[in-house]
């Protein structure tokens, strides 16, 4: 009796081991399961929409009239409208914005998220400094230190071929900086047909200068005042447009499609847009301008209804600033 009671102890202790041990593996792989997919989901939750890469938006408060714009809620409008990355640009010129937005602010607000955020760097061409070029150069080396991939935006009150602009320009070019430029009757100023601009692609051929604004937008078109430079020329295109002869002349010129004058040259003329977007694809760069909560965006819109074959797309919204800014 008492043999086969201790048989039947020895057994159950066997039994009890083998239970606790095929538990505890089973525990471990459920979870590891758990933790896989949980991983996964969190992965697919939080991976970042890819749709867009939006060459042009800002942080803080840029106008009197606008809300203050935080990196956290420039980041849930980006994933809510399939954008990936966003270059934030500064405003230091006074003739910019109400609040100057200086690069150490954009540096310091897209530091956590550089993977997302991509910090561009301004000084204005009236700056005080010494040591010409060489100086600037050495100015502008500690904010490429510091992560900016670009400079601008270059939005001061001087005319577009200003002897300070080419000092920015030939400090840019031999740092590799691309220069996004405002142009309009107020800043970077020039004439119909972009005299000045061309002078600067010619002068600076290794600098990639990336175009914005009413005045430069408005040149999409032939035919035009020196008014239209301040405002959005409706209706149909002209031929004869400043932008086309530059872009077939100068392969340095590129295009940011941003704010109320990029949608409307390419929306104003149904038959025109999508044909230069497309004649165009390689330096076309899909931007915004968005700068406060709540703010209407035209170009998702626009690029929305556009008909282009999905290469030009590719190009258009993302492939053109990821190549030209180097990101990955």
């Amino acid at each position: 009796m008492r043999s086969a009671e201790c048989g039947v102890r020895s057994e159950l202790r066997v039994s009890r081991r083998r239970f606790v041990r095929d538990l505890t593996a089973a525990g471990a792989s459920l979870g590891a399961f758990t933790n896989l997919v949980g991983s996964a989901a969190f992965a697919q939750d939080k991976r970042p929409a890819s749709r867009y890469v939006d060459m042009h938006t800002h942080l803080g408060t840029t106008w009197n009239t606008t809300q203050l714009l935080t990196a956290t809620e420039l980041l849930r409008w980006m994933d809510a409208n399939d954008i990936v990355q966003a270059v934030v640009l500064p405003l230091v010129s006074p003739e910019s914005s109400s609040y100057p937005i200086t690069t150490d602010y954009v540096l310091e607000q897209t530091r956590p998220h550089r993977d997302r955020l991509i910090p561009f760097c301004s000084v204005d061409p009236r700056t005080s400094y010494n040591g010409g070029v060489k100086g600037l150069t050495a100015m502008l080396q500690k904010y490429i230190d510091a992560g900016a991939k670009g400079f601008g935006e270059h939005k001061p009150g001087v005319k577009f071929d200003d002897a300070g602009n080419f000092r920015l320009f030939e400090a840019c070019q031999e740092l590799g900086l691309p220069l996004l430029f405002h142009l309009d009757n107020q800043r970077n100023t020039d004439q119909p047909g972009l005299p000045g601009l061309e002078k600067s692609l010619k002068k600076f051929p290794e600098l990639n200068l990336i175009g914005h604004g009413p005045g430069f937008w408005a040149s999409i078109a032939g035919g035009l005042s020196q008014a239209d430079l301040g405002g959005y020329p409706r209706g149909e295109v002209a031929s004869g447009g400043a932008l086309d002869r530059l872009m077939g002349a100068y392969p340095n010129l590129y295009c940011d499609l941003s704010a109320g004058s990029g949608s409307n040259a390419i929306s104003r003329d149904p038959k025109f847009g999508p044909e230069f977007v497309k004649r165009r694809a390689d330096r076309l760069m899909f931007g915004t301008d968005f700068l406060s909560p709540g703010q209407n965006v035209p170009q998702l819109e626009v690029f929305a209804k556009l008909d282009i074959p999905a290469d030009v797309q590719a190009k258009v919204f993302r492939d053109n600033a990821r190549k030209l800014l180097k990101l990955s």
